[in-house]
């Protein structure tokens, strides 16, 4: 059996999302740095870390560890809708709450919620929804802002439950292994990229974008992250529609590659969501084989 390795402690909505991808053996690691540490050393088969959410934006600490280090790709991904549940030691009522802790997105994500229903509370911060329940059940804080799953694993109350100031928020999580074998194209697929462009030319950016306009690629996500250590440039993170193996992909890759400071490749896998990535008309790999067909003859002289 297989070992999956996830942000943990147990309890997290990252543990969520790794039992979407099949049986395993799940194994819970501290940090994001640690879970892409542990597949890196062989210690496990794949890790599952999340990527973004739709309140809070991109995990800088998956962008940058992903962007460092020996390359992972991503190989699959799972989207889960975002739902918290406030727990406390039994016998805890809201009046009683002064602390309340979970991970910083996840407390960004009910700050409404909790100035209403817990005026006494000050929020505390800490490296998961799952140590703010573990920290809770041993006196430390008041409530945790946790997953639901978390109070299968501790012996708390659910002060509240579906918990949310955004009702439509969903956080991303990757799957990731070492380089090997990519998944196959499925028509429905996401390629992710970490892109640092030629900075001391102008239009750069717009120029690194036009290589997926020109071969009608749909680009779905774009952040940048400052590179450490030089102030003013950047790290440039996309995902688009397709797959490396389509030729239109793989030409805009390759164009990338050849006018940028630094491509590296994050993965090509199916999207969760299982929305189409189909290539537009005359950007279709027998459009490419019927161009290269006519341009080998016109070299031949034929």
């Amino acid at each position: 059996m297989s070992r999956i390795a996830y942000f943990g402690p147990r309890g997290t909505f990252t543990e969520q999302a790794a039992r979407t991808f099949g049986d395993a053996e799940f194994v819970a690691v501290d940090t994001v740095p640690l879970v892409l540490a542990a597949v890196r050393t062989g210690e496990v088969d794949a890790g599952c870390v999340p990527v973004e959410n739709s309140v809070e934006g991109a995990v800088t600490a998956t962008m940058d560890s992903l962007a460092e280090d020996e390359p992972l790709f991503a190989v699959g991904e799972a989207i889960l809708p975002v739902r918290f549940s406030i727990l406390t030691r039994p016998g805890v009522k809201a009046e009683d709450v002064k602390t309340v802790a979970s991970h910083p997105h996840a407390l960004a994500q009910v700050r409404y919620w909790v100035s209403e229903n817990l005026p006494n509370a000050v929020p505390v911060a800490t490296t998961s929804t799952a140590s703010a329940a573990v920290r809770v059940n041993e006196g430390e804080f008041d409530a945790a802002v946790s997953a639901p799953v978390a109070v299968m694993h501790y012996p708390l109350h659910e002060l509240a439950t579906d918990v949310a100031d955004v009702d439509t928020a969903v956080t991303r999580f990757l799957l990731l292994r070492k380089p090997g074998n990519l998944p196959q194209p499925t028509g429905r697929d996401r390629t992710s990229l970490a892109v640092i462009i030629a900075h001391d030319e102008p239009g750069s950016l717009a120029n690194t974008l036009s290589e997926l306009a020109l071969r009608g690629i749909n680009l779905t996500r774009i952040e940048s992250r400052p590179l450490r250590g030089q102030f003013g440039e950047y790290r440039f993170y996309l995902d688009l529609d397709g797959h490396i193996a389509e030729q239109r992909v793989g030409d805009a890759l390759a164009a990338l590659h050849r006018n940028s400071r630094q491509v590296r490749f994050l993965g090509s896998y199916p999207k969760a969501d299982e929305s189409t990535s189909d290539a537009p008309a005359r950007a279709t790999d027998a459009d490419y084989e019927a161009a290269a067909e006519w341009l080998a003859k016109v070299r031949e002289g034929l």
